[in-house]
């Protein structure tokens, strides 16, 4: 693996993201407007916005880099791209790892934009940090990236490549304990969400809400997350073809 090449992969992703205006105001805007909304609904409830509010935070990197990251890789598949990078001395891991770090530079920012809006306007409230918040929502980022970066291998369009995300996104975010708690789901459904990487970042961020320094449940999370994260990255390396079919 080529720390130059992985640089390279960087900063031509973070390149392509600046130039595109509109994707970088559904990462920015987006979150924002859904968390105000979000507020407006529960006015006369602040205590459910409060968590609700700062799961969405980790949650809403996952959902947009996964969706992200699952289009660009295939376009860069069709269009032959792909093909003429793998053609040369890159390795497959170079690129993963060049998106993965990308789009995790990406969701610091949208964190960092949706928390400053969220604490500061919409008055959200938790016992720990908002750094802390950010690094998880990094975390989930690059592990939404890496499950885009999986599944787009598996889709010959960019209809496909959606169609994923009510399989692979949707029963996540059913079974994290955002909608409801995890501890009164059946026996089946704790156990079906215990290999979903997106439950580890809900607790994480309830830990986040709870306590005012980290846990070592939260850190055990957060660690879960980053395994998921590799395994899908290794994952993608096993699917990534060096010949567009």
């Amino acid at each position: 693996m080529s720390v130059r090449i992985t640089l390279n992969t960087v900063g031509r992703v973070l390149t392509q993201i600046w130039h595109d205006r509109r994707t970088l105001a559904v990462l920015l805007l987006v979150p924002c407007m859904l968390l105000t909304l979000l507020r407006f609904i529960f006015d006369g409830r602040p205590d459910i916005f409060d968590q609700i509010g700062l799961m969405l935070l980790g949650i809403f990197p996952f959902v947009s880099m996964f969706l992200v990251t699952s289009v660009a890789m295939l376009r860069e598949r069709v269009s032959g791209t792909l093909e003429r990078l793998l053609s040369t001395p890159v390795q497959k891991l170079d690129l993963l790892f060049g998106y993965g770090i990308a789009f995790a530079l990406v969701a610091i920012i949208q964190a960092s934009v949706a928390s400053a809006v969220t604490y500061g306007l919409l008055g959200l409230r938790s016992q720990g940090s908002v750094a802390v918040v950010i690094l998880i929502a990094a975390s989930t980022a690059v592990l939404g990236s890496s499950t885009g970066l999986l599944t787009s291998a598996f889709a010959k369009s960019e209809f496909q490549a959606l169609q994923f995300m009510p399989a692979i996104v949707v029963p996540q975010i059913l079974l994290c304990g955002l909608i409801w708690p995890r501890e009164e789901m059946s026996g089946a459904l704790q156990a079906l969400s215990n290999v979903m990487p997106l439950r580890y970042a809900a607790e994480a961020l309830r830990e986040v809400e709870t306590y005012p320094l980290p846990t070592d449940l939260m850190w055990r999370d957060l660690a879960f997350i980053v395994v998921f994260a590799l395994l899908l990255i290794a994952g993608g390396a096993a699917t990534l073809r060096r010949r567009t079919a």
